[in-house]
């Protein structure tokens, strides 16, 4: 890994380049594990986590992460990288505690790990050893040597029981660089993720900005709610033990709807949370409850498109950053008492964090004046030490066109910063396509579409016939209290008054929700892939009301044309976000509250209907 160095100019920044230095970090404040060590001496019968009625002090959870350290013995050692497939609960931060006191590597996987993610811990990563329950690992590991290890039950994920399931690791497995404190999977462009390590500055350097911008601390209570494969999820974790707050874990139900997730928040006397940005943006549209006890929401993971209304009364961070810059690079801070707030347009995404640069490029390399577009170049304290893939590091992690000697890592998304320094985020620059030789940013066809006020949020993607030839698909989400949903026709002709004509689209679908993947994120590929084959829609003429209405849901929610009654829901697509959808709209028409596991339990589509069909018999006979 290249140990160049990462320092900040100092001196006057010019104001009309595309450069900006967030303030100096302090290089001899205590980091991570120094700050929670602090909190256990000074506070060791504070709560650390709060999990409904289960409570662990300060005290509890170090001695537990002692126990755990006592039951690897030899078998983990400094550098190793250790896979966590645990959800979020006091286990999840026992372990993350103990992993970091040996100076193992905590490589978060999550309860419910994909096959791909697996696939590349297996095959490019050298893990020591993977932990969570047996029957969540794969196959090898699950025949694999077992270890039962000693965590906290009790909370509303934990699981039953876990162990350590040791194997060698493959030939040719990459190993976490020297001093990396927590590595996390990225996706790739080639669809294979990638590994990147994050060392103990870098984080600290995040989470003092975190701790100043929250006002995080003691009888906080700070959620612990993003999903764990997703970086955010460490940022969360470890700002609660280095402040002195309690973590309360989330529920799973209430990471895939915004109701349910306003009625925790309000059981919970959260105070701070941090959120993916298509589950905050609808709480943010709509009316703000005002009996909250949160006073802080950092948003990310996705393009914000609007800002909060007048009403909200947390503080909202619209934050954005690459797991290659730790989780945080840049963020707009927005209250209700800004002179904005009424303003349609999409907030910025801002500016650097302290001992954080950014740098706007163009595809030549040079910094652009402020005003023009270019590449994002990220410098300074919170670069990750690479990916585990020695020459991919190279490739992306490259030496500043400032000539300092600094190295920044190119982000491949295209902003824009403007006078004042704050930064606008355009699209990302692999995602532009051609269509009719025109070069087309699908963010630029969104930002069209969503002019209209029927219209809260728009995906644009860009499937290609068996000839490779693309064409741009629009998804619409509606906004709240319109009165009249979006209509396609009508959002085609007055989009073609914004756009060339190449770039508009050929069809527009309205959605209830956009369908998320693991990390909250809209799964653009799941949209892609249910725009194949379409020309076979498995037409349902003649069937019955009911089935009409689950799988003309499903095909709406998951993007997907294709699904037939005989698909499992699941297996095309369907997510536990999904899925509430699903229940909402047969609720909404038929007045038949169905429940997820009556859903999702089914083998097809057609066993659901079965189950409708059933409950609403019995609604007529008052069964």
């Amino acid at each position: 890994m290249s140990t160049t160095r990462t320092t900040m100019p100092k001196g006057r920044q010019d104001v009309t380049r595309s450069v900006l230095y967030g303030k100096p970090v302090d290089p001899d404040a205590p980091l991570v594990r120094g700050r929670y060590e602090e909190w256990v001496r000074r506070t060791p019968d504070a709560p650390a986590v709060l999990d409904g009625p289960h409570s662990w002090s300060y005290r509890e959870i170090d001695a537990a992460a002692d126990a755990l350290i006592r039951a690897w013995g030899d078998r983990v050692r400094p550098g190793d990288l250790v896979g966590v497939c645990l959800d979020r609960s006091a286990a999840l931060v026992v372990t993350a505690v103990a992993l970091a006191r040996v100076g193992a590597v905590y490589l978060p996987l999550g309860p419910r790990p994909g096959e791909r993610r697996l696939a590349a811990v297996g095959e490019d990563v050298g893990v020591a050893c993977l932990i969570g329950a047996p029957e969540v690992l794969p196959p090898a590991h699950r025949e694999a040597e077992h270890l039962v290890l000693p965590l906290p039950g009790g909370g509303a994920n934990a699981a039953a029981g876990a162990v350590a399931a040791f194997l060698p690791p493959a030939p040719g497995a990459h190993r976490a660089p020297e001093g990396a404190l927590y590595a996390v999977l990225t996706s790739g462009s080639t669809g294979r993720p990638k590994a990147v390590a994050v060392a103990e500055p870098a984080l600290g350097a995040l989470l003092g900005w975190y701790r100043e911008a929250t006002g995080l601390g003691p009888g906080e209570r700070q959620s612990l709610l993003i999903g764990v494969a997703f970086d955010p999820h460490v940022m969360e974790l470890w700002a609660g033990l280095t402040s002195g707050a309690a973590l309360v874990p989330a529920p799973d139900a209430v990471r895939w709807d915004p109701a349910a997730l306003v009625d925790w928040w309000r059981e919970a006397r959260v105070t701070v949370a941090v959120s993916a940005t298509p589950m905050a943006e609808p709480l943010l549209a709509a009316p703000w409850p005002q009996d909250l006890a949160l006073r802080h929401l950092v948003v990310g993971g996705d393009r914000m498109r609007r800002r909060p209304g007048a009403d909200v009364t947390a503080v909202v961070h619209n934050a954005y950053g690459p797991a290659e810059a730790t989780v945080v690079t840049t963020v707009h801070t927005m209250r209700a008492t800004d002179a904005d707030v009424h303003e349609e347009a999409a907030p910025p995404i801002g500016v650097p964090l302290p001992g954080v640069g950014v740098l706007v490029t163009d595809p030549q390399g040079r910094i652009v004046p402020r005003g023009e577009e270019g590449e994002l170049l990220v410098a300074g304290a919170q670069l990750a030490l690479g990916y585990l893939d020695a020459e991919l590091t190279r490739s992306r992690f490259v030496a500043s066109p400032e000539g300092d000697g600094a190295r920044v890592y190119r982000t491949g998304d295209r902003v824009r910063m403007r006078a004042d320094g704050l930064v606008e985020f355009l699209g990302r620059l692999d995602d532009q396509v051609k269509i009719s030789g025109v070069r087309i940013e699908p963010a630029e066809v969104e930002a069209a579409l969503e002019q209209d006020p029927s219209v809260r949020g728009a995906v644009v993607v860009a499937p290609r016939d068996a000839d490779g030839r693309a064409r741009l698909v629009a998804y619409v989400l509606p906004a709240g209290g319109a009165a009249t949903p979006p209509q396609p026709e009508a959002l085609l002709s007055a989009v073609r008054g914004w756009l060339p004509e190449q770039a508009v689209p050929s069809a527009v679908r309205v959605v209830d929700s956009f369908v998320l993947d693991a990390n909250g994120k809209v799964d653009r590929a799941v949209l892609l892939k249910g725009l194949e084959g379409e020309a076979d829609t498995g037409a349902v003429d003649g069937s019955s009301a009911n089935e009409r209405l689950v799988l003309g849901t499903v095909r709406v929610l998951l993007g997907r044309p294709d699904v037939v009654l005989d698909d499992n829901f699941t297996d095309v697509g369907g997510t536990s976000l999904a899925a509430a959808r699903l229940l909402a709209a047969v609720e909404r028409e038929t007045g038949v509250r169905l429940r997820a596991p009556e859903l999702l339990r089914q083998p097809d589509l057609r066993a659901v209907v079965a189950v409708l069909d059933a409950r609403c018999a019995a609604e007529v006979h008052g069964v």
